[in-house]
């Protein structure tokens, strides 16, 4: 351990952790407060998380100063000692729950952190641990909403991640343009996609489709904007006076398109984001306005609309998406060598009727290999994509939904495509 030089610099530590402890602790007792069947009393609130976040910073610096790294050791056999006779009292009057006191066990290992330094470390786990424990109604929803099916699809998704991924190869094989299929790339794609979906599918399930049309716009729009298109146009009919919401409702799924697109592009290649920022965000800004007007002031939303989502995870729908990424990868490299950027441009299209991730994906991709794809190409690429995806989508919406439907819908297409169109070309 490192002993503060300053007092200015103990006391930001020792401060940050009496910040986060406090916070946990307040968390603790508005919880106890508002549970129906509250205990008579709480072992641990505001005042005792605090005491145990400064605890576990303190026993750093006493280690420090008495160059005895036992100490930390001992203070926690002792935190956990009392954390362990409180459980006991709690468990006689029928509590066995263990949420506080593994709760008190962690604030004492934050303290610890601050005293060493790791401010920012300690202040995502301490925000961490209150977001979690402040969910627990959420949690508790999500356990009755998701079935057997989702639990065996996760776990089967996992468990062939962990096995497989280690042994797939990590260079391509065969001369150009079969040089960009790196296996084990192609499969961490896959599963970067499937989690972003998979935060969608479990809002989703948490917040639950009641809320409105708009907030499952946008929840099914993060997990699956093409399925929430067809599920929304197919029961359409089923609400012939609330056709406006109905395409508020797909225009916010669209809008939440854009922002998962965006998302990989961040995480990806933050250059083509920034080369792809100005006609992306008009798309989204048009397009999610239009659909905000008409979720706000026209007919009131139904308090039943359930869209059926399943769950990312599944291996078939994962795998498919990996041989289309894969497949697209190889017919944009091909056209990129033989044909240019017009062979670019017609993968793009093509591809981004079918899924504009697997598209955005690959074009990133591309730009990361070193392979010598222009920034320009690839972000008229991702916009084509995007464009030919939206047009697919709006299709869908004309021949199966409402007729009602096709006019606001042909708004909402033309503020999503005509700005990125024009800005990607013209800027």
């Amino acid at each position: 351990m490192e002993t503060p030089t300053t007092f200015a610099a103990l006391a930001l530590r020792l401060g940050v952790a009496l910040a986060i402890g406090l916070m946990v602790g307040l968390q603790r007792e508005f919880a106890h407060r508002h549970e129906q069947n509250a205990r008579a009393g709480l072992f641990a609130g505001a005042r005792t998380f605090t005491l145990i976040s400064l605890l576990g910073a303190t026993s750093g610096l006493a280690a420090d100063l008495l160059q005895a790294p036992f100490v930390v050791l001992l203070t926690l056999a002792a935190v956990g000692a009392l954390l362990t006779v409180a459980h006991y009292i709690g468990a006689q009057r029928g509590d066995i729950g263990l949420t506080t006191e593994m709760a008190g066990l962690l604030t004492f290992l934050i303290g610890l952190l601050c005293y060493l330094d790791r401010l920012v470390l300690a202040a995502a786990l301490g925000v961490g641990l209150t977001w979690l424990l402040t969910l627990k109604p959420q949690t508790r929803l999500l356990a009755e909403r998701i079935s057997r099916e989702d639990v065996y699809a996760t776990l089967k998704f996992g468990l062939i991640t962990v096995v497989l991924l280690p042994l797939l190869p990590d260079r391509s094989y065969g001369p150009p343009p079969f040089d960009v299929l790196v296996p084990r790339e192609i499969w961490l794609m896959v599963v970067f996609i499937s989690a972003i979906s998979f935060l969608g599918y479990v809002l989703t399930q948490v917040l639950g489709a009641r809320r409105g049309l708009g907030l499952t716009g946008l929840l099914g729009g993060l997990a699956s904007s093409t399925a929430l298109t067809l599920s929304m146009a197919r029961r359409s009919h089923e609400w012939p006076r609330l056709a406006s919401t109905v395409a508020a409702s797909i225009l916010l799924a669209w809008a939440a398109m854009v922002v998962r697109l965006a998302l990989i592009l961040a995480v990806l290649s933050p250059a083509l984001l920034e080369a792809t920022a100005l006609p992306l965000g008009a798309s989204l800004l048009l397009g999610a306005a239009y659909g905000v007007f008409l979720y706000r002031h026209r007919l009131p939303r139904p308090s039943d609309a359930e869209t059926p989502l399943k769950n990312p995870f599944e291996l078939k729908p994962a795998l498919l998406f990996g041989l289309l990424y894969a497949l697209i990868l190889l017919l944009a490299n091909t056209a990129r060598l033989y044909l240019g950027a017009s062979g670019v441009y017609a993968s793009s299209l093509i591809g981004g009727a079918a899924d504009s991730d697997a598209v955005v994906l690959s074009v990133a991709q591309l730009t990361r290999t070193g392979t010598g794809l222009p920034l320009e190409i690839a972000a008229r690429s991702v916009i084509l994509a995007t464009v030919a995806n939206t047009v697919v989508k709006a299709g869908l919406v004309w021949t199966l939904g409402a007729p009602a439907l096709r006019r606001p819908i042909l708004i909402g297409l033309l503020a999503y495509t005509l700005p990125a169109l024009l800005l990607v070309w013209l800027v």
